[in-house]
């Protein structure tokens, strides 16, 4: 039945009653974010929460009354940015910051470049025994930093080691890794050891993904294996080694168990030789979680700037191929 409108006297359309949405519909449409339930809890719980907990602890202090005996001797207060101030000028701090900054620029540039230069033999036509060659330059990624740290450490001592045995025999006089002046290269040589696997196989399969048809053009051009990987297989896997040396710069700036798995073995190794370590000793040693907040909120930081910003300055050759 159609109704008139009482000034213009035309005829309204009837009224369309609304679609009514199928149950099949709602249940499709809500079963990914069942799959994705669990992943967004775990997230949640053991991310997200400790992070924004660590936020907040690193703007509060411990307030200690008298002899911080008895019940309210100990409360909680606001103290803005006082642990951050107190963090970056700490000595003990800006030392880790600037010995981490120097074992960075030893372990990413050898490991990368190793990894770059074992990659492209093992992809190259005349090279032999690729499988087992593959599996023992990946097999020290797999031995954990802590056993790994462990071995060299007895191989880096001068009274137990096989190799200041033999020095000692020829009669050469060769320094303690231990040392002060030494210790970092000892350090990075774990991490360039357990490193080079990883980063290999990323950039191997980079290699294996390029076109055959592209080498036998050049090789019809006359190139040789050498002009055809550096003209060839490094620029087509300059991506990977983009986000390999990303992966890396990240965990120089973490860097954790190498030292302080070496620190009993060496008188060298202080508490606070890394930032982490520093963070460490103030959480569980000192007791002081609100400093500690603070330093690992400023480590959070300079890592995503670090990372980010090496990113947006490599931004063309990491990402130009997907515009």
């Amino acid at each position: 039945m159609s109704t008139t409108h009482p000034r213009a006297g035309t005829t309204a359309p009837p009224t369309v009653p609304a679609r009514r949405r199928k149950p099949g519909f709602q249940r499709k449409a809500a079963a990914p974010w069942a799959f994705l339930a669990p992943a967004i809890v775990l997230f949640a719980l053991f991310l997200a929460l400790p992070i924004g907990y660590s936020v907040y602890l690193s703007f509060r202090a411990e307030k200690v009354s008298g002899l911080g005996l008895g019940k309210g001797a100990r409360t909680e207060v606001w103290n803005g940015f006082t642990n951050y101030v107190n963090s970056l000028s700490d000595p003990e701090f800006l030392a880790s910051v600037g010995r981490v900054g120097l074992y960075g620029l030893l372990v990413v540039p050898i490991m990368l470049g190793l990894a770059l230069v074992f990659a492209l033999l093992l992809d190259a036509r005349r090279s032999r025994a690729k499988t087992f060659s593959r599996v023992s330059i990946f097999l020290p990624y797999a031995v954990p930093a802590v056993i790994s740290s462990l071995l060299w450490g007895f191989l880096y001592l001068p009274g137990v080691s096989p190799f200041y045995y033999v020095f000692d025999k020829l009669g050469w006089e060769v320094p303690s890794l231990f040392s002060s002046d030494l210790v970092i290269f000892a350090v990075a040589n774990i991490a360039i050891w357990g490193g080079v696997g990883f980063n290999m196989v990323v950039i191997y399969t980079a290699l294996k993904a390029i076109p055959t048809e592209q080498y036998e053009a050049a090789e019809l051009d006359g190139c040789t294996q050498i002009q055809i990987a550096t003209r060839i297989k490094i620029p087509s896997v300059i991506p990977s080694i983009i986000m390999t040396c990303v992966f890396s710069m990240i965990a120089t700036l973490q860097v954790f168990a190498e030292p302080t798995t070496l620190k009993p073995l060496s008188n060298t190794i202080s508490s606070t030789w890394t930032p982490l370590m520093k963070v460490y000793r103030d959480a569980f040693i000192r007791g002081d979680l609100n400093s500690a907040a603070a330093t690992s909120v400023i480590i959070a930081l300079a890592t995503f700037v670090l990372s980010f910003g090496f990113l947006r300055l490599v931004q063309n050759r990491a990402f130009g191929q997907e515009k």
